[in-house]
């Protein structure tokens, strides 16, 4: 049967389907892509030095301001930034991998110098014994994440709270994510702390694992321009969770809920862990949600548990799905 994601997909705006199709990372298999001389695989863009690790070259930018450019291939490689600003660049965008190796029994790229930017890389495989290893973990300075794929791991972005600063991830792709096998608690496709400000744009979530596509505790969130196709997903919960409140817009997007659910009651849960954030003025309109086929429960599109004041207008929602519910 053809997904409803695919029929729908016609009405999708040019540049969504354009962008998905020229990013279309997931039909490059690992073993397609061929390994570079480990010599000059990190190179810092400005200098032209090559180094053989990744920490190596991040650990030459110290408190510098570089990019570092990551040759294609298949680098089981991982790196700690501890200040600076640093751009991790694919010199071929979907034919750069870093798969399988954890830095801090957390993540391949440990972030917490002031700025990190992170463009054209493909992460797999990360995997820890807690159940939360992920492609980056974020524990300072503001990130920028564009045209990247987060693959088969428990986690693809996870990050601290308690920090102020910004958050940006556009056009890209988030796949086989998430698990609730953690003793700590669930692993989620991206998982945002209390850090400020979360901006997702014209980016991808499929085939969930476990746990929600995108939870954030940030006290504003943009999500627009998104789609979620959660056809194949298993054991999943919501498309969105904003646990904490906050502020911001919820627009543009495409979801389809799946078959294969741990909790299908909401696409989108605002405040179901206390609001520490006002929700007041948030805005969730111009969407398109609706069920897989031959689905006959009957979820709710928006949960609220923060008793604020909303801003849902028209959103275009399929058969058996209710618009609101008050919890």
């Amino acid at each position: 049967m053809v997904s409803p994601f695919a029929l729908a997909a016609e009405r999708l705006p040019r540049w969504f389907v354009g962008g998905v199709a020229a990013f279309a990372v997931a039909a490059i298999p690992l073993a397609a892509v061929m390994a570079q001389p480990a010599s000059s695989s990190f190179t810092i863009a400005a200098t032209g030095q090559g180094f053989s690790s990744l920490q190596a070259a991040v650990d030459a930018v110290g408190d510098g301001d570089a990019a570092i450019l990551i040759a294609p291939g298949i680098h089981e490689q991982c790196a700690i930034q501890r200040s600076g600003r640093i751009e991790y660049r694919a010199q071929e965008p979907g034919r750069t991998v870093l798969n399988g190796t954890i830095c801090e029994g957390k993540a391949a790229l440990v972030l917490r110098g002031k700025a990190a930017r992170v463009t054209g890389l493909t992460f797999t495989n990360m995997r820890v014994p807690e159940k939360n290893g992920a492609g980056i973990r974020l524990e300072n300075g503001t990130l920028d994440v564009s045209q990247s794929w987060f693959r088969d791991s428990e986690q693809g972005i996870l990050t601290v709270n308690g920090k102020q600063s910004r958050i940006t991830i556009d056009k890209s792709t988030f796949t086989r994510l998430g698990t609730c096998e953690g003793r700590g608690g669930c692993a989620h496709s991206i998982y945002i702390g209390d850090y400020g400000e979360l901006v997702v744009t014209r980016s991808r979530f499929e085939e969930g694992r476990g746990g929600h596509y995108v939870k954030s505790r940030a006290s504003r969130n943009t999500i627009s321009d998104n789609s979620f196709d959660d056809t194949g997903g298993r054991g999943t919960n919501y498309m969105i969770d904003l646990p904490s409140g906050g502020a911001g817009s919820i627009t543009g997007n495409w979801f389809v809920q799946g078959k294969d659910k741990e909790n299908w009651s909401t696409l989108i849960a605002v405040g179901a862990e206390g609001a520490k954030y006002s929700s007041d003025g948030l805005v969730i309109e111009g969407n398109d949600a609706r069920l897989a086929p031959g689905i006959t429960r009957q979820p709710v599109f928006v949960a609220d548990w923060t008793g604020d004041r909303l801003a849902i207008g028209r959103n275009a929602l399929g058969p058996n799905l209710k618009p609101f519910e008050t919890r």
